[in-house]
């Protein structure tokens, strides 16, 4: 990163704790990094492993080509799940064409996908709280035919839903949602329809939970908020956007040098956070950025304590 300048010198700079990566993103780059050490270069990965530039970057460099279908992989190839999981179509496609499949989805996802499939075989409709278009929810959809899932996003949604029986659904969520906008939708959803089942332990991750709650924490003390995290990146997004309803000017950044002189413009007191895709390289540089002139002003303001680790398939281990 080029050496960048700021002309405005906050009083305090306030560092979320936790932030940036969570156990499944580290899973998921673990997975590409040992393929690539045990197979050779280069590894296929379809889709981005997680949503940050600079963590695909950086694995590009080390011998990992990135495709969007799995037609893309060469024969013979070995070829990666992103984190944030693939349909039963294109798991199955994988196998037709006798790659060397290594799955790199997030096992808080994978719940996700065995509690749809547990109520699909129980009979039920199954209702998916999460955002259009996302991989992620596109690889929960795809775990039961065409039809099976229906798709809201917001509190506004439930009440076009066409459902066949009322006494027959079920519902499950994207794990990167907003936990406040999410019980919203889930309090529509159980007043229409009463006899909804539900998971029995909230679906949205123990990381954007507790990255959420350390931005509420942030939004306290801080007049601006700084979200490190790829503009592509949904938890990201929802900490920027906890942090604005909690009365809290924030910006989503790739970077430091994606902070200018005017954004900081009135602020004394500087949150700094990332999403759980975003490497702790990129969080520094943007601290040491703030802190240029004094960094005593830094402090590190922990919400709750992380020890979650999730391991690798066998092959890949050591």
């Amino acid at each position: 990163m080029q050496q960048q300048t700021i002309h405005i010198q906050p009083k305090s700079v306030f560092l979320a704790q936790p932030r940036g990566f969570c156990a499944g993103v580290e899973r998921a780059i673990e997975i590409v990094e040992r393929s690539i050490e045990v197979f050779g270069a280069p590894v296929y990965v379809r889709h981005e492993i997680v949503h940050n530039k600079h963590v695909v970057e950086c694995l590009k460099a080390k011998g990992a080509i990135f495709i969007e279908e799995v037609s893309d992989a060469p024969d013979g190839a070995v070829l990666i799940f992103s984190a944030h999981g693939v349909s039963k179509k294109v798991q199955e496609d994988g196998k037709q064409r006798g790659l060397k499949i290594m799955d790199a989805t997030c096992p808080l996802v994978t719940k996700v996908h065995l509690e749809l499939l547990r109520h699909y075989a129980n009979g039920n409709q199954i209702i998916l709280i999460g955002h259009a278009g996302h991989p992620e929810v596109e690889g929960t959809m795809g775990q039961a035919p065409e039809g099976a899932v229906l798709l809201v996003s917001e509190p506004e949604d439930v009440a076009t839903l066409q459902v066949k029986d009322e006494n027959k659904l079920a519902f499950v969520t994207q794990t990167t949602l907003s936990v406040d906008d999410t019980v919203d939708v889930i309090a529509s959803l159980q007043a229409r329809f009463p006899n909804i089942q539900g998971p029995k332990k909230e679906d949205i991750c123990y990381a954007t939970s507790n990255r959420q709650m350390a931005v509420k924490d942030l939004a306290k003390v801080s007049d601006l908020i700084l979200v490190v995290g790829s503009t592509n990146s949904s938890n990201s997004n929802r900490l920027r956007e906890v942090a604005e309803k909690e009365g809290c000017k924030a910006y989503l950044i790739d970077n430091a040098n994606g902070i200018t002189s005017d954004m900081l413009l009135g602020a004394e007191h500087i949150g700094v956070t990332a999403g759980a895709s975003a490497p702790e390289v990129l969080i520094q540089e943007v601290v040491e950025l703030l802190s240029q002139e004094n960094k005593h002003i830094v402090q590190v303001r922990e919400t709750v304590k992380e020890d979650v680790h999730f391991s690798i398939p066998k092959e890949l281990k050591a």
